[in-house]
């Protein structure tokens, strides 16, 4: 009895899985500038999970999954939004261009811009607030939304695509074990995958995001480990020294446990057995006025 039970909570929660994942559409339906042919991985695509309207605050928050620039953690998009979903919040997973498709900056950098100008202009489909939009990432993802947190533009007014007309700007940002800088404590790989071998030393200053804080940078969680051996906790120290000189508020957590890619903390749906960051961080979300 016990086994069929949790067979059939396991088949409810693929098919509502499934459910969300046929919502996918493309950023650009005419075909993404730049692209490099017409193959899956030439489409950057937003999949929105929605909250149970009873719930909803109004706030989303676009999610870019990690994987070192070269893939994408499934761990770190769809369990992120269903999370985001249970505080109120709509999640928007994107799946960005990646160096292993070729591609290199800015292409990443301008499917998340395009991202959170899509869900702002759309934002009345989706009864969310224009002004309470985030971004989060997790690992090389939170390198491309720390990214987008220092390097966003306020659209182009005059532009004859209405999506474009709105500002890229994250109304605040969330930095799982984040990739930051692409100094002495850079992932590597996440490197070469983004920029190529052998980039100038203007464009490696350029992305390393800890160096481009400015007051205009919005409110950030940021949280790594003590023991993650792939992406240096300096990453997430850096970055916030550098929100507290630019006096951007923040809030930092480093844990003592928990190796990379971690993502929740656990692989079922049991919120007894989640990673302390995930509480700490509907408080801050709370705080910030996103979440309930």
């Amino acid at each position: 009895m016990k086994i069929n039970l949790l067979m059939a909570v396991f088949l409810g929660w693929l098919a509502s899985a499934q459910a969300q994942t046929t919502n996918s559409f493309p950023l650009w339906p005419e075909g993404a500038p730049g692209a490099l042919g017409k193959e899956d991985k030439d489409i950057p695509t937003l999949t929105p999970y929605l909250p149970d309207p009873a719930k909803a605050t109004g706030a989303a928050i676009v999610i870019c999954p990690g994987g070192g620039y070269g893939g994408l953690a499934p761990h770190e998009g769809g369990q992120y939004a269903r999370f985001l979903n249970e505080a109120g919040i709509a999640g928007f997973v994107l799946k960005y261009r990646l160096g292993s498709g070729g591609y290199r900056h800015p292409v990443m950098l301008q499917d998340a811009a395009r991202a959170v100008r899509l869900v702002r202009a759309r934002a009345g489909e989706w009864k969310v607030d224009p002004k309470r939009i985030g971004i989060m990432g997790s690992s090389a993802g939170g390198h491309l939304a720390s990214t987008l947190l220092t390097h966003f533009d306020a659209g182009k007014p005059d532009a004859a695509d209405p999506i474009e007309r709105q500002s890229s700007r994250p109304d605040l940002g969330i930095l799982c074990y984040a990739v930051i800088t692409l100094g002495q404590f850079t992932h590597q790989g996440s490197m070469h995958n983004l920029l190529g071998k052998d980039p100038s030393p203007e464009l490696v200053r350029d992305l390393s995001n800890e160096l481009q804080v400015t007051k205009e940078t919005p409110p950030c969680f940021v949280w790594a480990t003590y023991e993650d051996n792939a992406v240096p906790v300096e990453n997430s120290l850096q970055f916030a020294e550098a929100l507290r000189k630019a006096g951007v508020p923040f809030d930092l957590h480093i844990y003592q446990k928990g190796q990379h890619g971690l993502g929740l903390g656990t692989r079922d749906w049991n919120p007894e057995q989640r990673h302390p960051w995930t509480r700490d961080c509907i408080f801050w979300l709370q705080a910030q006025g996103f979440a309930k």
